[in-house]
């Protein structure tokens, strides 16, 4: 993300053809390759990550430090510092976060808000992707 290598390793995965029912709470990194009927958080301030994976679907919102979606989430999305939504996103929700990067093929069905804390000298609001021809 932004040129720069991601210090979060990811220490829980929810596999595919797993299916969790509830809210969760997390540290560090998640990976979401299942389901999850629920809200998904993580601690504040803590440099948490959060993946959604091609095929994934949350039924609920989720809230991270950094957060990279390539499936489905169905609730409202917040990102704390960096946003990316991959060519396969799909969010049915509001978004709200410090920095955005949208690839080409992304879909939101909700309103794009950048956080009030989010300094625009600190770095760039929003970031399109380019596709390579």
């Amino acid at each position: 993300m932004f040129g720069k290598k991601d210090p979060t390793n990811i220490k829980t995965l929810i596999a595919h053809g797993t299916c969790i029912e509830g809210d969760m709470k997390f540290e560090d990194g998640l990976r979401v390759d299942g389901e999850v009927h629920g809200a998904i958080r993580a601690n504040a301030g803590d440099g948490s990550l959060l993946v959604i994976s091609e095929g994934a679907l949350v039924e609920g919102g989720v809230k991270a430090d950094r957060v990279i979606i390539n499936g489905t989430v169905n609730g409202p999305v917040e990102a704390r510092e960096v946003l990316e939504l991959q060519a396969k996103a799909k969010i049915s929700g509001d978004v709200q976060y410090a920095a955005l990067e949208m690839h080409h093929g992304a879909t939101i069905l909700g309103q794009l808000r950048p956080l009030e804390s989010a300094s625009s000298e600190d770095k760039a609001p929003i970031r399109l992707a380019a596709t390579n021809p």
